[in-house]
């Protein structure tokens, strides 16, 4: 067994932490596995999408078992939010910034937390309104420091306390697209005539107006992933498929400043669309990418030019992507230790460390975050696994989905499945290595597990959870008439939209 020095920064450090998790999330990911894709186009030769079976009725263990996934979740969320400002924080228990993204789970995590009657609705409607508020008196302005954001977008981390930008990160078009559906959804949900939930309305519609999507467009139609006052806009663009269909829905909907729709045109130009491990869809490898969008939006038989074009719908798109990542795992190629059909899992989260390490012959390199995922197009896999990544596709596959987080815990126990919940990642064959990891622990005979809670991998569990239950953040938005109005820019059609355009 060999190591060999790693060449990517930590996530512990400073600017280079906002910097690595941003590129992790980065579509068409830089780290292409070549040997990886010599054997997936062998393995991806089949066409079509692989029959399934019907998903079936969830056992009252299951059932059980998700209550207490979604009410540790949501405690997430309620007890680790800064109480003096409403900021979510990046992770717990190390948070050394707030998450703007995490900020906008965390508003869709509280009136959730009033349908399960975790929390009354007043005490949910008031730390709703406490954090518009402070999102809205933000400063906003092109200087480097003492902002929070610019032209209605926020950056990606911002202080804890004071709500400014952190230390160098960018302005984030995706960040700030996450957090304003959940602030769209708080909106649509806190619809009383008393004065908390008419503020809470006002703020929500404020924040959105004032975003001038137009101002991402640095190299039109393509919209940037960012931009820094010390070097203008990053070099990294949206590019489909991944999971910037929120941020088109919103900029296309904008009332006040939209992006034209030559924009969404241009974004879908670069699908990739195939056969991974029998389930024709469209490519993307980590699935967040499959999943962000989803939470906000039913995408359940409405369809545009391009999915009308191939005979489904992106929520059946997003199932594939889901199944075929589970298919990827029993066959596990690079036999990684604890991979199955029952425990799976790629997606964007923390890892053991950055370093290649030699095991049989093999260069193997880990990662500490990084955005991991299996497609036809791209393949980083370390043998880290996430349960945001099964969490997030509930909706999609409840029978495959409940089944792997179950069997985790099963596994795992209490190492793995505490406090709030599941903690972010593992590892079993990283601790079988008799190295050191940089950041998490090994826990003897079983795994290397991580030890913090992130904020963007929590706000998937619970909403889907939710969504799959009672469908209660779908069907909210569905009458949001800015989603509406994006959605039919894009060309969308049929189900809960006809009539609608």
């Amino acid at each position: 067994m060999t190591l060999v020095s790693p060449d990517a920064p930590s996530r512990a450090s400073g600017a280079a932490r906002g910097a690595w998790a941003r590129m992790a999330r980065v579509p068409r990911a830089r780290f292409f596995a070549g040997a990886a894709a010599a054997l997936l186009v062998a393995c991806s030769g089949t066409t079509g999408a692989r029959a399934t079976t019907p998903a079936q009725p969830l056992s009252a263990a299951d059932v059980a078992f998700l209550d207490t996934l979604e009410r540790r979740t949501f405690n997430f969320f309620w007890e680790t939010t800064n109480p003096r400002n409403g900021l979510a924080p990046d992770r717990w228990p190390d948070p050394p910034f707030s998450s703007v993204a995490a900020v906008g789970f965390a508003l869709t995590a509280y009136p959730i937390g009033v349908e399960r009657q975790y929390v009354n609705r007043a005490d949910a409607a008031a730390r709703t309104l406490l954090t518009l508020r402070f999102l809205y008196a933000l400063p906003q302005g092109a200087d480097a420091t003492n902002v929070g954001g610019a032209h209605g977008f926020f950056y990606h981390f911002l202080d804890m306390e004071s709500g400014l930008r952190y230390k160098d990160v960018e302005l984030s078009s995706i960040d700030t697209s996450l957090l304003l559906a959940g602030v769209l959804f708080a909106g649509q949900y806190f619809d009383g005539t008393g004065a908390a939930e008419t503020a809470i309305r006002a703020y929500a519609d404020s924040l959105y107006r004032r975003v001038d999507w137009r101002y991402m467009l640095a190299r039109a139609p393509y919209v940037s992933m960012g931009w820094k006052p010390e070097s203008g806009f990053i070099s990294s663009e949206w590019h489909g498929y991944n999971e910037a269909m929120i941020l088109y829905v919103l900029a296309l909907g904008s009332p006040t400043l939209p992006l034209d729709t030559s924009a969404w045109n241009v974004y879908q130009s670069t699908n990739t669309w195939g056969a991974f491990y029998g389930y024709e869809h469209v490519n993307f490898a980590p699935l967040f990418g499959h999943q962000y969008s989803h939470i906000f939006v039913d995408f359940r038989g409405i369809q545009d030019a391009y999915i009308r074009g191939h005979g489904l719908d992106y929520f059946e798109n997003s199932r594939r992507a889901t199944l075929s990542q589970r298919a990827y795992a029993a066959d596990n190629p690079n036999r990684w230790t604890g991979y199955d059909s029952s425990v799976w899992g790629l997606t964007a989260a923390d890892g053991p460390i950055d370093t290649t390490v030699t095991i049989a012959g093999t260069p193997r390199r880990f990662f500490t975050y990084a955005a991991r995922g299996a497609a036809l197009n791209e393949v980083r896999d370390d043998g880290t696994l996430a349960p945001t990544a099964a969490g997030g596709s509930i909706p999609f596959a409840p029978n495959e989905t409940v089944a792997a987080l179950r069997a985790m815990r099963d596994r795992y126990g209490d190492d793995l499945f505490t406090r709030y919940g599941f903690l972010d990642a593992f590892n079993p064959t990283f601790a079988t290595l008799g190295i050191p990891a940089k950041y998490g622990r090994i826990v003897p005979g079983k795994a290397w597990i991580g030890t913090q809670y992130l904020g963007i991998d929590q706000g998937p569990i619970i909403a889907m959870i939710e969504n799959s239950r009672t469908g209660l953040v779908w069907n909210r938005m569905r009458t949001h008439p800015a989603v509406i109005r994006g959605l039919c820019r894009m060309g969308f059609s049929g189900g809960w939209i006809a009539g609608k355009c």
